[in-house]
């Protein structure tokens, strides 16, 4: 069993934000071998917060479909529907980090209007 959605956000986002080590994205890499297309590929090599939105929400379709095609008997079920509510709850938590990022960017832009007005430029 493996969630692979989760590392390869992780690995996207190391990407993003420019962390993480090289020891865990070998492991992360080795954890998703043979498991590279698609949403997961594309979140393993994302470079931006946008792309991470765009490709895990396509992940959490291609998990809903899995785990709607499912039998509620089958063993791996309750653990692929345990995937789906971590892949959500993740997707929560990007749209909160991207909302923040925006936050920032925006707080800096009144800072450097303040900062003009407080201080003209005279030419």
């Amino acid at each position: 069993m493996s969630c692979h959605e989760i590392e390869a956000l992780r690995l996207g986002l190391m990407n993003v934000l420019g962390v993480g080590d090289q020891s865990t994205r070998d492991h992360a890499e080795k954890e998703l071998e043979g498991h590279l297309e698609g949403p997961i590929e594309a979140l393993v090599e994302a470079e931006s917060l946008t792309a991470i939105e765009r490709h895990l929400d396509a992940a959490l379709v291609d998990l809903e479909e899995e785990v709607a095609g499912m039998d509620t008997d089958d063993p791996e079920y309750d653990y692929t529907q345990g995937r789906l509510l971590e892949v959500r709850n993740a997707e929560r938590t990007i749209q909160r980090l991207t909302a923040q990022g925006e936050s920032i960017v925006d707080g800096l832009g009144e800072s450097h209007d303040m900062l003009h007005e407080t201080f003209p430029v005279e030419d």
